[in-house]
């Protein structure tokens, strides 16, 4: 690889891998750096050494994809450096951690390929040891080969939400139920939607229909009220719109769909905008994954919530636009069937978001007390008292004022939830209160770090 050329992808999910394989197929060899000892990312996480569950017990009707892209990253030429953490992104380099040694790694041209994490709307109890979001739940699961409780109950909305209580079933764990807070008319409304991705429509099917086989209580219009417990969980109580009710229970998974992780793409200097279908800030690209910083691409969840299968088509995608601003030749024909596949995708989100709609009132009907920040312990109480003595229109300044978002997290777990808080307190639309600005370490690291010199080019 020529001196001046650098190709460093950030991620080795689904979106990762795929761009990598470009790339490497075009003769360059990219640097693939992920926080994860095996390529796979979150959805195609792999079990640790010494595990011999199957694909098929690990990935269902997955399996298939996910032994495929296990290959790739395997047997690609690529310099992959697993178990690493981004934490920062600064004058053309990357601040790398591994094994407690501090690198920096300059790169040529970037691919961000950061995937997403839960979105989540904090409930009463929520910090109650066995009280888990529907991600969390999963890994478990899927990585560590265990449940989160032996009697667990599943409440929320999104696609995870199904799938995840499957899984647990499929386990031999006791799904005590599965709450949608989506209604039973808001499917029937995005049905014309959904059928805008038949094969995917009939896997969410199979999903409720194996559920429902096994027994499992499911109810729509749920609206979670509180987890029950002391010195754990012990009980979940919840509203069907008329009454209360109680379920016992030793753990509980709970998710309102997934948010995009963007503190890199922030820290690189993305220009931003509001996605109304995320319902969130995303860095700006183009049909390829061009970002707004020249050399800097997205790909995948981290630049917008769309699946496994659009991450493949994104990180391919991406990288043929990396090698076209090389002016390296590509078939501008597959690239073209990369963007009609997405776009196509993008439509069937639509019907997803129709189907499993933000709970929109949680905002306002979050009690004072509900703790929203566990890393500064910051209430919803004190959000809206903060808001209201200094008149804070906006997210970055409630963060000065009271700590929101400050602690080890960074307002990853809990910057959404204080949007919503400040938006319906000041009621406005959630996007007049900005977003929280991504700052480093974007993760914890250690406060004592050896340097170690510049990677070589």
């Amino acid at each position: 690889m020529s001196g001046d050329i650098r190709p460093v992808i950030v991620g080795a999910g689904p979106a990762g891998i795929r761009a990598a394989q470009a790339l490497v197929a075009a003769g360059l060899r990219p640097v693939v750096v992920d926080e994860a000892a095996k390529g796979g990312g979150q959805i195609y996480r792999r079990q640790p050494d010494g595990f011999t569950r199957d694909a098929k017990t690990l990935y269902g009707t997955e399996a298939s994809k996910a032994e495929a892209l296990h290959r790739t990253i395997d047997g690609l030429a690529i310099d992959h450096r697993p178990q690493t953490l981004v934490w920062n992104i600064e004058a053309g380099a990357l601040d790398l951690l591994c094994d407690g040694q501090a690198e920096r790694l300059p790169y040529s041209h970037l691919i961000l390929a950061t995937g997403a994490t839960d979105r989540i709307l904090p409930i009463p109890g929520w910090t109650l040891p066995g009280a888990y979001s529907l991600g969390a739940a999963q890994v478990a699961l899927k990585y560590q080969g265990c449940g989160i409780g032996r009697r667990v109950a599943f409440i929320g909305t999104g696609p995870l939400l199904p799938l995840v209580a499957s899984q647990y079933l499929k386990a031999r764990a006791e799904v005590v139920a599965v709450l949608d807070t989506a209604r039973q008319a808001d499917k029937l409304a995005a049905l014309p939607g959904l059928l805008r991705g038949p094969a995917v429509l009939a896997k969410g099917l199979r999903l409720i229909a194996a559920l429902k086989a096994g027994g499992v209580p499911m109810r729509h219009g749920a609206r979670p009220l509180r987890i029950l417990g002391t010195e754990r969980v012990e009980g979940l109580v919840w509203h069907d719109g008329e009454r209360e009710h109680r379920i016992d229970c030793d753990a509980v998974a709970f998710g309102t769909g997934l948010r995009s992780e963007t503190q890199l793409a922030d820290l690189a200097g993305c220009r931003f905008r509001f996605d109304p279908l995320n319902r969130a800030w995303l860095p700006e690209r183009d049909a390829a994954g061009r970002s707004s910083v020249p050399g800097l691409y997205l790909a995948g969840d981290g630049a917008g919530i769309a699946g496994a299968d659009a991450a493949e088509l994104a990180g391919e995608r991406a990288a043929l636009a990396l090698l076209q601003d090389l002016g390296r030749p590509v078939d501008r024909a597959r690239a073209a069937r990369l963007e009609a596949k997405l776009t196509a995708i993008g439509r069937f989100r639509h019907g997803l978001e129709r189907a499993f709609p933000f709970p929109a009132d949680w905002a306002a009907t979050a009690p004072d007390d509900l703790v929203v920040c566990r890393c500064e312990e910051v209430s919803a109480g004190t959000l809206r008292a903060t808001a209201t003595r200094w008149g804070t229109p906006e997210l970055n300044r409630l963060k000065a004022l009271c700590r929101v978002g400050m602690g080890r997290c960074q307002g990853r777990m809990c910057g959404a939830a204080a949007a919503e808080i400040l938006a319906a307190h000041r009621g406005v639309p959630v996007e007049a209160v900005g977003r929280l600005r991504g700052q480093a370490p974007v993760k914890p690291i250690p406060i004592a770090i050896e340097d170690a010199p510049e990677a070589a080019a």
